[in-house]
């Protein structure tokens, strides 16, 4: 493991219960890293999401999708200290549920950047099986 909770939280402003990466496993500052995040049944979004067949919802896949995203582009050495925001997020699927015992991995590759304003190819698997994939902008400020 390359990152635990106390190194993300030096890179991202997230906090419990918004933060929803747990581990970074890989990470190329500015390029790409591989994340993970392990959905367990207590989380507050199960209590209404849905209480007889709880399912992670998708906003928050790609949420922590873009979290990971974020630790890539916010690892660069000129925009350490500052916040990654959401610029778009396109061609977003959903393939599989996510539920409460799932692994996620979670990746994200910068394929493009201009200045602060960088787009990523994100994928979200578990057990190898695709569960969301997306292109998503970021901007960071």
């Amino acid at each position: 493991m390359l990152m635990g909770i106390k190194e993300i939280e030096e890179i991202l402003p997230h906090r419990h219960p918004f933060l929803l990466v747990d581990c970074i496993e890989e990470l190329e500052p500015g390029v790409r890293a591989v994340g993970y995040k392990c959905v367990a049944f207590n989380e507050p979004q199960f209590q209404g999401h849905f209480p007889h067949n709880p399912v992670m919802p998708g906003v928050l896949i790609i949420e922590a999708l873009a979290q990971v995203g974020s630790v890539a582009m916010l690892s660069v050495e000129g925009y350490k200290g500052k916040t990654g925001y959401f610029g778009g997020i396109n061609n977003c699927k959903f393939k599989q549920m996510v539920r409460p015992g799932d692994k996620l991995r979670l990746e994200c590759e910068i394929i493009k950047q201009k200045g602060p304003v960088g787009i990523g190819k994100a994928t979200a698997t578990v057990d190898g099986k695709l569960a969301a994939s997306a292109e998503l902008t970021f901007m960071i400020g």
